[in-house]
């Protein structure tokens, strides 16, 4: 009797922990509450039509092209692609928060008025994204807001931030030009790697998350990361590139793959192309961040043929383990997809450096248009207000290396890279006021002039202060080129 009872007993309380459901029985499995527990969500989180579970919490995702012109047609279209991609995986338009100038789509160059493509036989990718801060609205200081949640300090936009929490996940994505410790943005100021990583830091410290991925796409985009992010944030990051070489556009006129004739821009980046063409066949579920690493670096590297860069990754490594699913989530048409580490993805035989992409665009379009006509000439006055413009920014910061440290001494200076490890520049805050001191003088560094932070860098570096970049600037820089990117058009980058 006294057995019977405690068996009894030992039942009750195991019913008490076992939920009896006919969701939870698969087979002759019973699931315990852990399992369970997917049924009892908080509001605003994901619900169980997502297929999710517990562990995941809710998916978030910022998308940020930092870029404008049509020429830039390649950073919008690999938003548009990365949003399409997620939205197949299940992240609801709530928890994807696009940035994007918006002006490709229906540009009077457009071959196909309100379609963007972003590969060569691809399907539109613009159709039903988001446009939650578009034209002026993409700026810096909206994108740090909308990381760190905070309402308050947004200016326009739809208002969506990050409001995440503590169990979530966030995946982050920017695409543009860049240079040694900027990124690029369609607006004024320009990015900088310390204004970044003290947001991802102060993100970390509300305990608003689980763990964090971003990807990186531009030029030297490893330089944002470089001896800066620090492990314990649980935050994993790739960049397209290392801290001191360009990234590559791709499906571009007069390469192979390229786009369709009446194109006359890239269509894509090659990291970029990489990592959402690999996610949009794989199952994501069993795929892990460092597989699709592994993939996308061997493609992006363009097998060393000099049309590549070298990816990237930095932080939490450890979190490289995890599945793509738990950031991206999974389209269900893949489920039986099994993965291999030699996929069928092949590299292009060739791509453009992300920084001659708008002369191949100015190039491509005098190419096309009528002798004589309209469209030649403005295309042929582009293309020459752009290499002056280069040349301007070029010679401009040879010559302040000159007069700062001497004719021979000079360029070794500006050319020096820092050992492995070591973050672009010591103080910030000095670099930021000499480009602000050389735009002032010699106009704005423009996405092309980005590349030359590192020489701007290694002045502050070597002890260089604002009075002695001020006179060395007005001795360089004695008019600035009347162009669209003088910053008395565009403002200054810092």
């Amino acid at each position: 009797m006294i057995r019977f009872l405690a068996c009894a007993l030992l039942l009750i309380a195991l019913s008490s922990l076992i939920v009896v459901d006919s969701r939870d029985i698969v087979g002759d499995v019973i699931r315990l509450p852990s399992q369970a527990s997917r049924f009892f969500r908080r509001p605003g989180r994901a619900d169980d039509s997502d297929g999710e579970d517990d562990a995941v919490g809710t998916r978030w995702a910022v998308l940020i092209a930092g870029s404008n012109g049509y020429w830039n047609y390649r950073h919008q279209a690999d938003v548009c692609h990365a949003y399409q991609l997620l939205k197949q995986g299940g992240l609801k338009d709530e928890n994807i928060i696009v940035f994007m100038y918006d002006d490709i789509a229906f540009d009077e160059y457009n071959p196909r008025p309100g379609i963007i493509i972003n590969s060569p036989h691809g399907a539109d990718v613009y159709a039903g994204v988001p446009k939650d801060y578009t034209g002026e609205d993409v700026t810096v200081d909206n994108f740090l807001a909308v990381i760190l949640g905070n309402k308050t300090a947004l200016t326009g936009g739809s208002g969506k931030v990050v409001d995440s929490g503590p169990n979530d996940h966030i995946f982050i994505y920017y695409t543009d030009h860049g240079g040694p410790g900027v990124l690029g943005m369609p607006t004024y100021p320009y990015l900088y790697a310390d204004d970044l990583i003290d947001v991802l830091k102060k993100k970390h410290a509300s305990g608003t998350y689980k763990s964090l991925v971003f990807y990186l796409e531009a030029c030297e985009s490893g330089s944002i990361f470089e001896g800066l992010l620090p492990e314990g944030l649980n935050i994993y990051a790739t960049t397209a590139s290392n801290a001191e070489e360009s990234s590559w556009g791709t499906y571009c006129p007069g390469e192979y793959p390229s786009p369709p004739p009446e194109y006359d821009t890239c269509l894509g980046d090659l990291y970029s192309v990489a990592w959402m063409e690999d996610s949009d066949i794989h199952n994501l579920r069993s795929e892990s961040l460092r597989q699709q690493y592994q993939l996308v670096k061997k493609r992006t590297s363009n097998d060393n043929s000099g049309y590549g860069s070298h990816v990237m990754q930095y932080g939490d490594l450890k979190l490289s383990v995890d599945n793509l699913f738990l950031y991206m989530g999974t389209n269900p048409a893949n489920d039986n997809f099994t993965f291999v580490d030699d996929n069928s993805l092949r590299p292009s035989s060739k791509a453009v450096n992300q920084r001659d992409a708008d002369l191949l665009h100015f190039w491509d379009k005098y190419r096309k248009a009528p002798e004589g006509s309209p469209k030649k000439l403005e295309a042929q006055n582009q293309f020459v207000e752009a290499m002056t413009h280069r040349m301007h920014l070029d010679n401009s910061i040879k010559m302040i290396g000159k007069l700062l440290f001497g004719i021979e001494k000079g360029p070794e200076v500006l050319k020096t890279v820092r050992p492995t490890g070591q973050p672009l520049v010591d103080d910030w805050g000095c670099l930021k006021t000499l480009v602000r001191t050389f735009e002032t003088h010699c106009g704005s560094l423009s996405q092309y002039g980005m590349k030359h932070m590192r020489s701007i860098a290694n002045m502050c570096n070597a002890g260089i202060r604002k009075e002695q970049m001020a006179e060395a600037s007005a001795q360089a820089c004695v008019t600035i080129p009347p162009s669209r990117w003088s910053s008395l058009h565009k403002g200054f980058s810092a």
